[in-house]
């Protein structure tokens, strides 16, 4: 058997985007050799001293809530349940839009119980402890999320976001894509997206994003 090079995946469940990127590496995982390992960052550290709009933070208030539910399973299972209880979030957040409705500002009660709705959900489709859904409005994991926050970020630096993607020696922000590529195709974009950011010096390629996620 070929040898699965491991690929490291820095990702915060609210964001759509990581969302795409994600589905693409579970594409290419399945046309190339390579093992995705998954690891939690937060919107909600990230922006927490930046100047943003009102609107947002509050959604960062909500956000952190599923990230510290990632943290309290790698904590009791291991890291490598991430991936699952991740999948089973993002389709509920993002393919479901199960968070579309919810008002972050007016009614704080009304959007906690959404959210531990969905993640409750979440947890029982990944087949975890269903009383783990209790993390997301504690502080207890919060530190451990910080140092996870943290390794991956300084890979990249405090300009960038979610995703972020390491490859041995190598780590990159993105690819920011929609609607997320599959088989052969998405391969190409990651043997390109290897090329490029392998290459010593190279540091930013982008465009306006013409289009939002498109999730299918």
């Amino acid at each position: 058997m070929t040898e699965r090079t491991p690929v490291d995946f820095w990702f915060d469940p609210i964001c759509p985007w990581a969302w795409m990127t994600s589905r693409w590496l579970h594409e290419v995982a399945a046309v190339r050799p390579v093992e995705p390992r998954w690891h939690i960052m937060s919107l909600a550290v990230l922006n927490e001293d930046k100047d943003i709009s009102e609107e947002y933070r509050l959604i960062l208030k909500h956000a952190i809530k599923p990230v510290r539910v990632l943290q309290a399973a790698a904590e009791k299972y291991g890291e490598d349940v991430l991936g699952t209880l991740y999948t089973e979030l993002g389709t509920r957040i993002h393919n479901q839009g199960r968070l579309k409705s919810v008002d972050m500002g007016d009614d704080a009660g009304a959007a906690s119980a959404v959210f531990r709705e969905v993640v409750a959900e979440a947890l029982e489709a990944a087949g975890l402890d269903p009383s783990l859904v209790d993390a997301a409005d504690v502080t207890d994991h919060d530190e451990a999320i910080r140092r996870s926050h943290a390794k991956g970020i300084d890979l990249v630096g405090e300009e960038v976001g979610t995703p972020v993607i390491a490859v041995g020696d190598v780590a990159f922000f993105g690819p920011v894509v929609s609607p997320a590529p599959k088989g052969e195709d998405a391969a190409k974009l990651w043997d390109g997206v290897l090329l490029v950011a392998r290459t010593d010096g190279f540091f930013e390629l982008k465009r306006s994003r013409t289009r939002s996620p498109i999730f299918d």
